[in-house]
């Protein structure tokens, strides 16, 4: 069992939701193998300066809960950003014994560059709109506007540079891609989009966008379906293949892979 409580952050888009967790079977698994489970509960789309306040609160109030001195932070998409300034910038490195991403756009999105040389009116009315909607799921602060410049390249080099790695958390990070547009018909044409301008992809991210830290590599199943940024979080509720091969048939075995090495870690 982990020595620490693990703390896991959702991304963009989604809340923490009691009857509709952002995680599926995830935690179940995890909570099977011995672990402690707890939810960052942050806005969807507010900015990472507003999310990091929250979790800064959050990391405390579970400290005091559990009595632990650290938590294990397994962070999925925007939720690495968050994260990553509540250590850096809100001083919460010592409280942290590791910081696990998975598809985090630590290098911003070639493809939201362009996307940001619309005309500025359009992407503020997109912003407002998924703004209305957020506030209607629950967001208090939500700002897509600001988080669209953030997944920008010159974005993520602005952070990258305000928010250097505390050397008392260990960070890694993971990378996911689809094998085919058809994979995951929620992803279909926003993965054509950016395998037009990057390369392969999740649906949203590449490889070279999310590598943070001790890189553990692409994570691939052994379907012809692949591996989509909503399948990361177990959004299907259902393993990929029932067949054995190269590759994993569930996602959950790339949650309990990583507990296995944090636990050899002595985290």
């Amino acid at each position: 069992m982990l020595k620490y409580p693990i703390l896991m952050v959702h991304g963009m888009g989604f809340r923490d939701n009691k009857k509709l967790n952002y995680w599926g079977r995830i935690p179940k698994r995890l909570e099977e193998m011995g672990c402690r489970i707890f939810y960052g509960n942050q806005d969807s789309n507010a900015s990472v300066e507003e999310n990091g306040k929250v979790l800064t609160a959050r990391i405390r109030e579970i400290l005091e809960e559990t009595g632990a001195v650290k938590l294990n932070v397994i962070a999925h998409s925007k939720g690495g950003l968050d994260m990553r300034y509540a250590i850096s910038s809100l001083g919460m490195g010592d409280r942290i014994a590791s910081l696990t991403t998975l598809s985090t756009p630590h290098h911003g999105s070639i493809t939201v560059d362009k996307l940001l040389r619309l005309p500025d009116i359009l992407v503020r009315f997109v912003g407002k709109c998924a703004d209305l909607w957020m506030r209607l799921c629950g967001d208090k602060k939500p700002n897509t506007y600001a988080v669209f410049h953030t997944f920008s390249t010159e974005g993520a080099k602005r952070f990258n540079q305000a928010n250097p790695d505390s050397q008392e958390v260990f960070y890694q990070s993971y990378a996911f891609v689809m094998r085919h547009a058809n994979s995951d018909m929620l992803m279909w044409f926003p993965s054509l989009i950016v395998k037009l301008f990057e390369g392969e992809n999740d649906g949203l991210l590449t490889p070279n966008a999310v590598k943070w830290g001790e890189f553990q590599g692409i994570i691939r199943s052994n379907s012809l379906r692949g591996i989509s940024h909503c399948d990361e979080v177990d959004m299907r509720r259902r393993r990929f293949s029932k067949k054995e091969g190269d590759g994993i048939n569930d996602i959950t075995e790339v949650y309990a892979d990583i507990v296995l090495k944090l636990e050899q870690r002595g985290f």
